[in-house]
């Protein structure tokens, strides 16, 4: 199942197939699952293949099975298993009754292994790990039979069952397939299909000392689950033939068709599970939940709402040859949604203090303020106004160049929803700092231009120092410098310091004050924010999700695209 919207007719050469498929009269439902090793986060990469199979799923009328992997109890941890599943809901999907773990088919699989060994279509080996990849061969050279390799099924057997039994140490032996030695294809020689592992699993505990592998586990798993189209991304296009050959050799229940699109790549970041388990256990950032990080459960943090996921996976289709994504198309589709959901609000993130002099003291006001221009029904709300105001730093110069249009002294400025104001003195402290503007304001221009038709060049937004609410605000950029990490070097050698800057003591208009985590706003001039989870009452804390410019509508116009 998906989300409440029914999903937009697509086309691609995936959705061609499976068409065809109902249409002839192959399968008379479609059966497609997502299934992550439960060893790390989900990535915003991996959300390409949740949307595609959900997708399917939802618009040919069946069902998709949310499965985990779990065949390597070393790497893995209920921990990731939660996550997951909390990013697949917040993606917007749902998986019903459907939810599976290779675990639940470990003792099918055992048979099955002891059924490839009967039929002498597997061996025990007693090779060590680098002598078995030494044995393997090149992608030049073809690999080597292991002398274990003609032992009779008899002994296989025992030995195989001593193992299940406990008797071996760790790496000691190993069950192998029995294919080809000789193959063009590295997966067919001979791959270790069971492996002994006195760990304790996460789901069964201390039941098992032998686990399957992944390449043998995963195809069977979808034969048992009925699977009808296997969807998997390029890399798994060269095991294909081993999970057919498994397929062929077993008395599996149904013969699942895998079939291989491009996965998603992004520019400037990494999406290796092995590349960001590095990045949080170096501690160069906070934690796989950082804003910074392509997690999922990162990039929700940060306040991206899951419609801009939903639809960077729209845009960039499905296709049978990998390419990057640049990031500013990402940055795009989050712009392109809040522009229009985000409601808009004022925020002074490096305030500077202005006394409007002519102003009676302890008066003020609220002025009408505009939600969100891009939707009428968002109607407006009032800010207050007072005699003291923050405006932005930035947007006063005492000494400003030929093309600054802010504030500068005896320059007359627009306030947003408010009045002209003109600039009269500059008050510095001892260390030659400006710390206050002293202005006057024309009553006549309240919300609106001034009646003797005078125009000024900038509007700048504020916020009133008597109502004004405190917060942290934290600006997230790129956590690289490059757009291919790690290209000429390691990849931590790229990771842009300045990916995150904390602003303290920020002036926030007081409807911001009661927070609602996960809710994005826009702050005006400045980009759009969300409350990080650190936020409570009395200490709010602001991410920002993306700034206001547009890189990728520059570039494309640059291509006159």
């Amino acid at each position: 199942m998906s989300t409440n919207e029914t999903p937009a007719e697509s086309t691609d050469f995936i959705r061609d197939i499976i068409r065809e498929d109902l249409a002839s009269g192959k399968h008379d439902g479609t059966v497609t699952r997502f299934p992550p090793e439960p060893n790390g986060y989900l990535h915003i990469g991996h959300s390409k293949s949740i949307c595609l199979n959900f997708g399917i799923a939802a618009e040919t009328g069946g069902r998709c099975h949310l499965r985990f992997d779990d065949t390597n109890p070393i790497k893995e941890e209920m921990e990731y298993i939660e996550s997951i599943q909390t990013d697949v809901r917040w993606l917007g999907f749902d998986w019903g009754e459907d939810l599976y773990y290779a675990s639940d088919y470990f003792e099918t699989l055992y048979g099955w292994a002891e059924e490839l060994i009967e039929a002498g279509n597997a061996y025990v080996d007693d090779l060590s790990a680098d002598e078995i990849r030494e044995y393997r061969g090149t992608l030049t050279e073809p690999g080597r039979p292991s002398p274990y390799r003609d032992r009779e099924p008899g002994e296989n057997l025992d030995l195989l069952r001593r193992m299940r039994a406990g008797e071996f140490a760790d790496g000691e032996r190993v069950l192998r397939a029995k294919i080809d030695m000789a193959s063009g294809n590295i997966n067919l020689r001979d791959p270790v299909i069971y492996r002994i592992m006195h760990v304790d699993h996460p789901r069964t505990g201390d039941a098992w000392c032998i686990y399957p592998t992944y390449d043998f586990a995963h195809g069977q798993s979808d034969a048992i689950e009925h699977i009808t189209h296997s969807l998997c991304t390029l890399e798994f296009e060269g095991h294909r033939p081993l999970y057919d050959w498994f397929v062929e050799h077993l008395s599996v229940p149904s013969a699942p068709r895998q079939i291989e699109f491009a996965r998603l790549n992004i520019s400037s970041t990494v999406l290796s599970k092995r590349k960001l388990l590095r990045l949080v256990k170096e501690g160069h950032v906070d934690g796989w939940d950082d804003p910074r990080m392509p997690t999922l459960s990162g990039i929700r943090r940060r306040g991206v709402p899951p419609e801009a996921i939903r639809n960077l996976i729209d845009r960039v289709g499905v296709a049978k040859r990998d390419s990057v994504v640049d990031y500013a198309l990402f940055e795009h589709c989050i712009r392109e949604l809040l522009n229009k959901d985000a409601e808009r609000r004022m925020a002074v993130l490096n305030p500077l203090k202005i006394v409007i002099t002519n102003y009676p003291e302890g008066a003020s006001e609220e002025l009408a303020a505009v939600n969100n221009p891009e939707d009428p029904d968002a109607g407006s709300r009032m800010v207050p106004f007072g005699r003291e105001l923050y405006i932005e730093r930035d947007d006063f110069m005492e000494d400003p160049p030929k093309k600054f249009f802010r504030l500068a002294p005896g320059r007359e400025v627009r306030l947003r929803y408010a009045y002209f104001i003109t600039c009269n003195e500059v008050i510095k402290d001892s260390d030659g700092e400006i710390v206050e503007l002293r202005c006057t304001y024309d009553p006549a221009t309240k919300g609106g231009d001034a009646p003797d038709g005078r125009k000024v060049k900038a509007t700048l937004h504020w916020v009133s120092a008597a109502h004004a609410v405190e917060a942290e605000v934290r600006l997230y950029d790129h956590l690289f410098e490059v757009e291919v990490p790690g290209a000429d070097g390691d990849f931590v050698d790229d990771l842009n310091p300045n990916s995150l800057e904390i602003r303290s003591g920020c002036k926030l208009e007081p409807s911001l004050g009661p927070f609602v985590p996960g809710e994005q706003v826009q702050f005006e001039r400045l980009g759009y924010f969300a409350p990080d989870t650190d936020s409570k009452e009395g200490a709010l804390v602001f991410n920002r999700i993306v700034t206001l410019r547009d890189t990728w509508a520059r570039i494309r116009k640059q291509q006159g695209r």
